[in-house]
């Protein structure tokens, strides 16, 4: 057969030289070759649909002309599967009578093998020896020698009539060949699709003509005469079944820019119109599933396309160019996707390999030929293409049948994903693609569940990070935020590390799961700080901080809400702890956390915590505890910093500082005692860690305030209202009902409420002397005779209400507080107001204490001792 090989060769380039000039011969070699090839393909596409028809037709007689099962079986047999029916072969009665021979009996349910169909030299021989052999060829050969003749009449100026009424009797001559090639479509068939596929290639060739060579036609007018020429060749084939015609016509469209340039270089009509073509082959793939067109299609578009780029593109033409560019690998992507739905609908689920590798490969280079050595615009071309066909094929995945070519287009997604590394990213970058690979090999050996890939995918993703170390001892360089090689091959250590872990938490391997998952959290943290680092001023570098635990956070929970691992949700709860020591930080830097970048990024910690927060709602009991936690400290610490930053820039005095810090600690700590049901449906079951902690905390904050002068400017100082003093006094309720909530301390409560009282009574009396006495603020201060005759008198107060409470109440223990306070204050007087008997204060330290001392004496006896039984108070907390 290799005559007829030859003979198309020959025949595609004697079309070539005719097309084009002598140097360009190989185009027609080329074209001649491939028509074979396609011819042939699409020859052996349908003998193969035709022998699946013929035998699930002879499948179906036979299984209807079977004799039915006898009536004295004992018990009947399961109904076949659909498959073993149609495979099955005809009962041996059948196939004698139609002259076949009986299967073997170990056969029965054997499927029938496919036919191989002819070769290529094969496939050539029947195009042509078969069906209208004349037509074929003369239509080709016809098509050549008008446009030939066109342009060498416009060349040569042979004919004298004018180009108008020459153009109009070839247009009037190709309607009536399309119109006669119509009707004889039933009767003709094959006739009539070769002439109207030359008759439409004609008309456009003329249209394009009239267009460009003799400016008969504007643009516009000429545009719209082409898309309908082309449109209705589309609608002919798909209305008449036929792929001769689709190709003819399309071939036609494609070839009639060629034929006709002069030279020009509007590569915008060029491509328009190759974008009209590519639509049209687009809508057709939309109801056929014709390879041999789209194939037609992909290689006119492409190999024009590269010849263009690269005798005649410029750097100025991008903007002109990359859009059609763009048009041209969409439809090229969408066509394979119809060409494979098309082919589940005919049972085979066939996949177009060659649209499916080819327009990626074929599109990224042209897109490398327009941006020439721009390799950061080149890593995000392919980044775009991966992220493409990666989306692709999760959504082909979950359809029936197209399972391989979701495959395949995850495939393509691997490949211009690991191509963007070394595009975009340096050495030190390009080291996490070992993390990657490394992965990949973990998920291999866990598939064949083979040791050495296990091994080999764990040393690769050690390699990568000790290549990402070596890269930053040699003093690699971020030029850009977030889009570097530095940050960027982090993230792919991290990537690589999760994804091992997940693999290996699937597989039972729960311990090198966990590690493997914090070894990616420490390459997180060391990338997001490296970032901050290079690209974040000193200053708000606290800001970006907390906005990087926030998005830490947020991250851990969502993986947790679909995964459901407990170490996810620890993740989330320790990144929201980690933003406390970030928000005092924020308050070092710029004196409050609301001032540079701290407002935007505690808006959006706070986003990031609460969606934190529902999606570790499923977590453990103690994860599910630390998010909370960490996330109400983080904000309540938040809100008093930035309240007390507040009362600073309003020039108010200390204790206002001090008040607006603790109010919102306060309220916290009112909240988890009386409406806790507030913070969350589980709320109850960290309360008592979160009451515990607000209570140390709220102790810490009352102890230092008994230090400060409690300066209420511009308003007065009253002592006990004053905001220091009230603050201490709110904080006093609080403890108390919170020590009545527990059993453990209920007992102990008067003792400590009273410890408490007298601190501030002791501390609220200094601050009196201080301000109403104009006594300094020092250490000298308490031993001054004012202040110790303020404490003698407010002491013993103290203690004569207690000795009048106790008695009253008939509570021993609190009238026994009440004399030790008063014997203290006798001890102090011995002791220490003697000194200061010789003035005025001294003196009234003496007489107060002994009056008081009388008329407790008279008004409260010592209560009987007996035994209190004091009420058990309900605990509170829920509402």
């Amino acid at each position: 057969m290799f005559w007829i090989t030859a003979l198309c060769a020959i025949a595609g380039l004697l079309l070539g030289l005719t097309l084009f000039d002598e140097g360009a011969g190989w185009i027609g070699l080329a074209f001649g070759l491939f028509a074979g090839w396609s011819i042939a393909r699409q020859r052996q596409l349908a003998a193969r649909i035709t022998a699946l028809e013929a035998r699930s037709v002879a499948a179906e007689l036979a299984a209807a002309l079977a004799p039915p099962p006898a009536e004295a079986a004992p018990e009947v047999e399961p109904e076949a599967p659909v498959e073993t029916v149609l495979l099955a072969p005809p009962p041996a009665p059948i196939a004698a009578a139609e002259g076949m021979e009986p299967p073997a009996p170990e056969s029965a349910t054997a499927a029938l093998p496919l036919p191989t169909g002819p070769d290529l030299a094969d496939r050539i021989r029947r195009w042509f020896t078969e069906g209208n052999v004349p037509v074929k060829v003369g239509m080709l050969v016809l098509f050549a020698g008008v446009g030939s003749l066109l342009k060498y009449a416009s060349d040569e100026g042979w004919l004298h009539l004018p180009i108008e009424l020459r153009l109009a009797g070839i247009a009037a001559a190709a309607i009536a060949a399309l119109a006669f090639g119509f009707r004889e479509r039933h009767e003709r068939r094959t006739f009539a699709l070769s002439l109207q596929g030359g008759a439409i290639g004609i008309l456009a060739l003329t249209v394009f003509a009239a267009f460009r060579l003799y400016d008969l036609l504007p643009a516009g007018p000429a545009f719209a005469l082409l898309v309908l020429l082309v449109a209705g060749a589309g609608i002919l084939a798909v209305a008449q079944d036929a792929l001769s015609l689709g190709v003819l016509a399309v071939l036609a469209g494609f070839l009639a820019p060629i034929l006709v340039s002069t030279g020009s270089g509007n590569h915008v009509a060029l491509f328009g119109w190759y974008a009209i073509l590519d639509a049209v082959i687009f809508a057709v793939a939309w109801k056929k599933a014709w390879r041999l067109l789209n194939l037609v299609g992909f290689l006119c578009t492409y190999a024009v396309a590269s010849a263009w780029g690269v005798l005649s593109y410029e750097s100025a033409k991008f903007a002109s160019t990359e859009p059609f560019l763009l048009l041209f690998f969409a439809l090229y992507l969408a066509i394979p996707i119809l060409f494979a739905s098309r082919r589940i609908e005919r049972g085979d689920g066939l996949v177009d390999g060659t649209l499916v590798f080819g327009n990626p490969l074929a599109a990224f280079a042209l897109q490398v030929l327009l941006l020439g050595d721009d390799l950061l615009a080149l890593a995000l071309s392919a980044l775009v293409l991966a992220v493409t066909y990666v989306s692709l094929a999760v959504l082909l995945k979950r359809r029936d049948g197209l399972q391989t070519l979701a495959d395949s287009f995850a495939v393509v997604a691997v490949c211009f994903a690991t191509i963007t590394v070394p595009l975009a990213l340096d050495a030190t970058a390009t080291a996490g693609v070992f993390a990657v690979e490394g992965a990949a090999l973990i998920w291999l050996g866990l598939r064949q569940d083979r040791l050495l890939p296990k091994l080999g995918g764990l040393a690769l993703q050690l390699a990568g990070a000790v290549a990402w170390a070596i890269g930053l001892l040699d003093g690699a360089q971020a030029t850009v935020p977030v889009a570097n090689g530095v940050f960027l091959g982090g993230l792919l250590l991290v990537a690589g590390g999760l994804a091992s872990a997940r693999l290996l938490h699937a597989a039972g391997k729960r311990l090198l799961a966990s590690l493997l998952f914090c070894w990616a959290l420490f390459f997180w943290t060391i990338s997001l700080g490296l970032e901050i680092d290079d690209f974040v001023g000193s200053r708000y570098r606290p800001d970006a901080w907390l906005f990087c635990t926030g998005l830490t956070a947020w991250l851990a929970a969502e993986a947790h809400r679909r995964l459901r691992a407990p170490l996810l949700a620890f993740t989330t709860g320790l990144a929201l702890w980690l933003a406390v020591p970030a928000i005092f930080v924020m308050e070092l830097a710029h004196h409050s956390p609301l001032r540079g970048w701290g407002a935007p990024a505690l808006a959006a910690f706070l986003a990031f915590g609460l969606r934190s927060l529902a999606c570790v709602r499923e977590a453990g009991r103690i994860a599910q505890a630390a998010a909370h936690l960490g996330f109400l400290w983080s904000v309540t610490i938040a809100a008093s910093l930035s309240l007390r930053a507040l009362a600073g820039s309003f020039g108010l005095g200390a204790s206002w500082d001090h008040l607006l810090f603790v109010l919102p600690l306060l309220a916290a700590h009112a909240v988890a005692l009386f409406r806790v049901s507030w913070l969350g449906s589980r709320a109850g079951e960290f309360r008592t860690a979160l009451l515990a902690g607000q209570a140390a905390v709220l102790f810490l904050g009352f102890w230092l305030g008994l230090w400060q002068t409690g300066d209420a400017s511009p308003l007065p100082y009253v002592p006990l209202l004053n905001p220091l003093d009230l603050a201490a006094i709110l904080w006093l309720v609080l403890t108390a009902v919170w020590l009545g909530d527990r059993e453990e301390t209920r007992a102990h409560r008067l003792l400590l409420l009273a410890l408490f009282g007298f601190a501030l009574v002791t501390a609220a009396t200094l601050r009196g002397v201080h301000h109403l006495g104009d006594v300094p603020w020092e250490t000298a201060l308490v031993m001054h005779s004012s202040a110790q005759t303020s404490l003698s008198v407010v002491w013993s107060i103290g203690g004569v209400i207690g000795w009048v409470a106790g008695s009253r109440r008939g509570n021993r223990s609190l009238w026994l507080a009440g004399a030790l306070l008063m014997g203290l204050v006798l001890a102090k007087l011995a002791i220490v107001d003697r000194q200061h008997l010789g003035n005025l204060a001294g003196i009234v330290s003496f007489l107060a204490y002994g009056v008081l001392c009388t008329v407790v004496g008279y008004l409260a006896p010592v209560p009987p001792r007996r035994e209190a039984t004091a009420p058990v108070a309900p605990p509170r907390g829920s509402a």
